[in-house]
């Protein structure tokens, strides 16, 4: 297939195929039980992880491709397998939870230059998604799952945990890839809470985690002078000299209730 369609894989796109079947059953595992679901997958490229989930219980499978060669291979593929279907489109631009019912999963393999935007997007409507099983470099990975008062922790952790229990499950080396890319990578698995916020305190969370680590060795009274500052912190009991990285996602929570409300 990848010779048919020239499917070489692109730098510009972020591509590097994972081929192994094993490999690929092994995601598609860790997504659970996808009886009933409806399954979109970002970034399909040859096709190795629609096979995999095509193989297993889910109602149906969804693919979204940017890259027209892989697209059209995708449409080979629809051919015996009538549970599939291919939309071409950018993924960053389009919203999936609109493409198929619910109960609704996203499982991918995800092209490592837009992985993280794709993220803070499907965050924002979690309430919109059962589980979340994705493929990132192993760093971002590690930057999603991190615990507070970690080197790794920052934004993105704050944002995974407050919606969703997040899980690093499988670590994969370079060479389980074609091309292989230059770093590890890591299987997570986020599940999305039952509760969720609603949009205006979420565009809160994202703006007050945004100044907060976006100069991480000042304190927070200087990160969040923009937003109100030592005032909003001593309003929340949190002292002011402390920084970003060694707040817990409740205090992060309390801070963001309180700049949305204004």
């Amino acid at each position: 297939m990848i010779a048919r369609h020239g499917l070489d894989a692109r730098r510009s796109l972020g591509q590097h195929f994972l081929l192994d079947a094993n490999l690929t059953a092994r995601i598609a595992r860790q997504a659970g039980s996808l009886a009933g679901r409806h399954v979109v997958e970002v970034g399909p490229g040859p096709g190795g992880l629609t096979r995999a989930l095509l193989a297993g219980e889910a109602a149906d499978v969804t693919v979204v491709e940017v890259d027209a060669r892989a697209a059209a291979a995708r449409g080979e593929l629809a051919a015996p397998a009538p549970r599939l279907r291919v939309v071409e489109g950018d993924a960053l631009a389009l919203d999936l939870a609109s493409l198929v019912p619910p109960p609704r999963h996203i499982v991918a393999n995800l092209p490592y230059n837009i992985a993280s935007p794709l993220l803070v997007g499907w965050l924002r409507q979690a309430a919109c998604w059962e589980r979340l099983t994705l493929m990132f470099q192993l760093e971002v990975a590690e930057r999603i799952t991190a615990a507070p008062d970690t080197p790794a922790y920052g934004r993105l952790a704050v944002l995974a945990r407050w919606v969703a229990a997040a899980e690093l499950r499988l670590r994969l080396p370079p060479a389980a890839f074609v091309p292989p890319p230059a770093v590890w990578s890591a299987v997570v698995v986020l599940t999305p809470h039952p509760a969720q916020p609603p949009p205006a305190l979420f565009a809160a969370m994202e703006q007050l985690t945004a100044a907060a680590f976006g100069q991480r060795r000042k304190m927070l009274r200087g990160a969040l002078r923009p937003l109100g500052g030592a005032a909003l912190l001593e309003a929340e009991g949190i002292d002011p000299s402390r920084r970003a990285e060694t707040l817990s996602v409740a205090e992060f929570d309390r801070l963001a209730r309180r700049l949305a409300v204004g």
